[in-house]
């Protein structure tokens, strides 16, 4: 593996599996992204389960370990279980998920595979907008921005561990 496909994180980066990736070597780019994920998560309309499975449908698609294998204590404490965690798989239209979940992975794969084709989707900029207030929609849109960037940028660089097992964290706030 050449060095631009894995960059190894900074000597003194520390266990944090984000703040020790290979992100550690821009602090004040992660020290911004940090600040703005906590607002995102700490602010908004949007509850935190909706957020939560929209970030981990990009973790899959984008296939980013930690991203995958981390869950959010708040989302956890609203009701997003392991069991419904699950199901934001391929086949998750035929699985036991409410429609509001189910709609919000539609929407996730829409942004993250093809944008441009949500004005070609029958319906769903329709039901997106009957399930949820516009303000809902761009923060909804702005989260998955957000995860599928720096999940790439994780993904991309390295530095990451390859494995990790399913861990429930707090919350940024």
């Amino acid at each position: 593996m050449n060095a631009i496909a894995r960059i190894l994180p900074p000597a003194d980066a520390g266990d944090d599996p984000v703040n020790g990736s290979a992100l550690g070597h821009q602090p004040a780019l992660l020290a911004a992204f940090n600040r703005l994920y906590t607002t995102l998560w700490s602010h908004g309309e949007l509850d935190h389960p909706a957020k939560e499975i929209a970030r981990l449908r990009n973790a899959r698609i984008t296939n980013c370990v930690f991203c995958r294998n981390a869950r959010f204590s708040q989302a956890r404490d609203d009701g997003l279980t392991e069991d419904k965690v699950a199901f934001i798989n391929d086949g998750f239209e035929e699985s036991p998920l409410d429609d509001r979940a189910k709609l919000i992975i539609r929407y996730a794969d829409v942004f993250l595979k093809d944008p441009r084709s949500l004005a070609t989707k029958p319906g769903l900029r329709e039901d997106m907008l009957r399930q949820f207030t516009p303000a809902q929609v761009v923060e909804l849109t702005s989260a998955l921005a957000l995860f599928m960037g720096f999940s790439k940028i994780a993904v991309s660089v390295g530095g990451m561990p390859e494995s990790m097992p399913t861990m429930v964290v707090p919350t940024p706030v």
